[in-house]
């Protein structure tokens, strides 16, 4: 399910100026590049901006969102007409054979319902071919994040252009293991509108998200560290079987 700041389009249309850095997608890059795929599947794929990198390097995407707003978002890019839109999450894909699925981000976390957790890698092993790669990283719970998501760590103003400045912080709100929800403040300064949109994750154990993989017939090749956050989040490399 997309929640508010995703599916709002003036917080949706916000998420890539607030984000711009996203030189955490280079790994990702790197992943495509080093297993030598031809067809991906960015499940999450948000505003686009992976699925453009890929398709700008001539591989052949697909990007499913559940969330309208981010898809109008990506389909208005240049480049948009390189990558195949679908409106709709993994559980429910059309058939495809790809080489690497891909979630980046905090896409694996915001699926908190075991139900469509489980449906997710399903729907996923479904549409990748035998030997077929899924590539996602999540946050390691012993590092406690969301610790650091409050106001004073996270406060922030940016100029965002045909908008004006922006005042944005996030606060966590409730901490019900393995849940964490916060709450996304976004004010418009020029006329003193504020928008908020709350938003869940669910934090699992390595232990638990293998186990997982392999109930769902993955195996398991390696879990490696974030380059670009080092101690701080896990990265799983799963394939079908041949």
């Amino acid at each position: 399910m997309a929640n508010e700041a995703y599916e709002n389009l003036r917080l949706a249309a916000l998420y890539d100026p607030l984000d711009s850095d996203r030189s955490d997608l280079d790994v990702y890059v790197a992943v495509a590049e080093e297993l030598k795929v031809r067809q991906v599947l960015d499940v999450g794929c948000g505003t686009g901006t992976f699925a453009l990198m890929l398709a700008n390097r001539g591989l052949l995407v697909t990007g499913v969102d559940p969330a309208a707003a981010s898809l109008d978002i990506a389909r208005s890019k240049q480049g948009s007409e390189r990558v195949r839109w679908i409106h709709g999450d993994a559980t429910a894909l059309p058939e495809m054979q790809v080489d690497l699925v891909t979630m980046t981000a905090n896409v694996a976390q915001a699926i908190t319902d075991s139900e469509a957790w489980e449906g997710t890698l399903c729907g996923i092993h479904c549409g990748l071919r035998p030997g077929g790669h899924l590539v996602f990283e999540t946050r390691d719970p012993a590092r406690r994040a969301w610790e650091e998501w409050n106001r004073a760590a996270t406060h922030r103003l940016v100029s965002v252009e045909g908008v004006g400045p922006v005042e944005t912080w996030v606060d966590v709100t409730d901490v019900s293991w393995p849940l964490v929800t916060y709450r996304s403040t976004v004010i418009f300064t020029v006329n003193g509108e504020t928008l908020t949109s709350d938003s869940t994750l669910r934090f699992r154990e390595r232990a638990e998200v293998e186990a997982a993989l392999i109930a769902h017939g993955y195996v398991v090749d390696e879990v490696r560290d974030a380059p670009d956050r080092p101690g701080r989040e896990f990265v799983f490399f799963a394939r079908r079987p041949e």
